[in-house]
């Protein structure tokens, strides 16, 4: 039978368990009840993790960081690792006369005269040995080595729970940090600067560019018309950068109201406005120690210039209806397809915004001044999307490639990947040709609507259709018909005998 300070021992720890929503602070809670209770001088509770099968201490009272760093066992080492291969508790009168005890955290001075007693019990989940329970006090040959073991079992089983969902916590994080680390390093490969596609001097240009400012901490400007591919341009910087491995935050400013995009730069506080009900941080906050990226720049409002440019100066912001100052450590790329020089002298865009932001221009240049690289690009397009819609396309035919070639492609490069992706769509059979492009690149020869008359004739029949027009609308007056086509009556006199009209026949017949 159980004492009164048994019973009241197993409430508190039952109560500690039941107090706190945060796992690890109840675990705490219960190691420091026994250390008031059982004179526990140390204690630990490790999990074992099955992927490594490494035993680690998850949770520790009395041990130091470091201490708790080097307490790392193999199932079947030590007293603790025995306890978890075996499944059975373990009672050490004296740890100094035990060989099997490692003090692989080097917390217990086994050469002194005060002996240590160390008690472990393995903590289950239904029959599978989880982790273990230990505890260590100093020697006491009147204390009952057995009762304390039965009473750790005891409690090892109450924080069984706990502890097996510590253990799902922790290898939730532990696959979504893998996970991570896997994600990132696809970025890094999908984002290399050798897999930016072009062979051209203009592209080789931009590729030296990427290369010397990558490693840098410098404010990059990417200028180029929309299509381009500002955005991978910007992407294979940060990822060939020192920062690869830190946040990447994207800001598209054109698509952000002009009413939420201080906002969602520099973040809000709680009540900062009608309908923040919490505070917000922004992105500048969110990509410290990384880097952000703001797509079209151009597009920003005055008042939120000023902000930025602070930011670029100072490295310093406060949230909107806050007075903390927030420190930031943040590299900027940004990318715009507008003339900016002409919005600095139009007043859109301040000066010295413009000056902070293009340190480093890097200029991409339209797909109609790199022909070269048209056939490397619709082969890459052709590859990824027979792939995605599980299609043999094995080439493109020398009619439909001549058509992409003499196509001027006001889209660019974006453009283009649509016009093979709705290639790959519409084709039947592993070879792409000139019908299976949109009707936009097809001309007169491929579409038979070549012209039928000559320019000549065209001007004569525009010129017919609207000294006609006129004659209709002044009831044949040359000279007010003159007037509306913004010519002299010499002229259309001359162009109606030309053109046999006869202006007379507009006139209304007096009655």
């Amino acid at each position: 039978m159980k004492t009164i300070e048994e019973i009241t021992l197993l409430y508190d720890i039952s109560q500690a368990l039941s107090e706190h929503r945060d796992l690890k602070k109840s675990l705490y809670t219960v190691l420091d009840i026994l250390s008031t209770s059982m004179d526990m001088i140390r204690g630990t509770i490790t999990i074992l993790n099955p992927v490594t099968n490494e035993i680690g201490i998850e949770i520790a009272h009395g041990l130091s960081p470091s201490a708790i760093e080097r307490g790392k066992y193999q199932v079947g080492e030590g007293i603790t690792g025995r306890v978890i291969q075996n499944g059975y508790p373990i009672a050490i009168p004296k740890i100094s006369e035990e060989p099997l005890f490692l003090n692989r955290t080097v917390t217990r001075k086994l050469n002194t005269v005060e002996e240590y007693s160390f008690i472990c019990v393995p903590i289950k989940k239904d029959d599978k040995i989880i982790g273990a329970f230990s505890t260590d006090r100093v020697y006491d040959p009147e204390f009952s080595l057995q009762k304390g073991m039965e009473m750790m079992t005891v409690i090892g089983s109450m924080i069984a729970r706990h502890v097996i969902n510590l253990e799902s916590v922790r290898m939730e994080q532990e696959s979504l940090r893998l996970e991570n680390q896997r994600l990132l390093k696809e970025l890094e490969f999908k984002y290399q600067i050798q897999n930016i596609i072009g062979r051209s001097n203009k592209m080789r240009e931009v590729f030296q560019m990427v290369y010397q400012v990558s490693k840098s901490n410098a404010t990059v400007m990417i200028r180029g018309e929309s299509g381009t591919g500002k955005e991978l341009v910007a992407n294979a910087i940060h990822y060939n950068s020192l920062r690869s491995d830190k946040p990447f935050i994207k800001v598209n400013c054109a698509a952000l109201p002009s009413t939420l995009i201080e906002s969602e730069f520099f973040g809000h506080e709680k009540g900062a406005f009608t309908g923040a009900l919490t505070m917000k941080k922004g992105k500048f906050e969110i990509a410290n120690k990384g880097t952000i990226f703001l797509d079209e720049i151009g597009s920003i409002g005055g008042d939120v210039q000023v902000k930025l440019l602070r930011v670029l100066q100072e490295r310093e912001f406060e949230r909107l209806g806050g007075d903390k100052t927030i420190k930031t450590d943040v590299r900027i790329i940004a990318a715009t397809n507008k003339n900016l020089e002409q919005a600095v002298e139009d007043g859109t865009v301040r000066g010295d915004l413009y000056y902070r932001l293009n340190v480093f221009p890097i200029f991409l240049p339209p797909l109609r001044e790199r022909k070269t690289d048209i056939i490397l690009l619709a082969d890459f397009f052709l590859e990824k999307y027979s792939k995605e819609n599980n299609k043999d396309i094995k080439r493109i035919s020398t009619p439909a490639i001549d058509m992409l070639m003499n196509y001027h492609w006001p889209g660019n490069v974006r453009e283009l990947e649509n016009c093979i992706e709705r290639a790959v769509l519409l084709c039947d059979s592993g070879v792409i040709n000139s019908y299976h492009l949109p009707p936009s690149l097809q001309t007169g020869h491929e579409s038979d609507t070549l012209p039928t008359q000559s320019l000549d004739e065209a001007i004569a029949r525009l010129e017919t259709d609207m000294i006609i027009d006129a004659l209709k609308n002044t009831q044949g007056n040359l000279s007010l018909a003159a007037d509306l086509l913004k010519t002299t009556l010499r002229i259309i006199t001359y162009k109606a005998q030309k053109y046999h009209i006869d202006y007379r026949k507009f006139r209304l017949s007096s009655r």
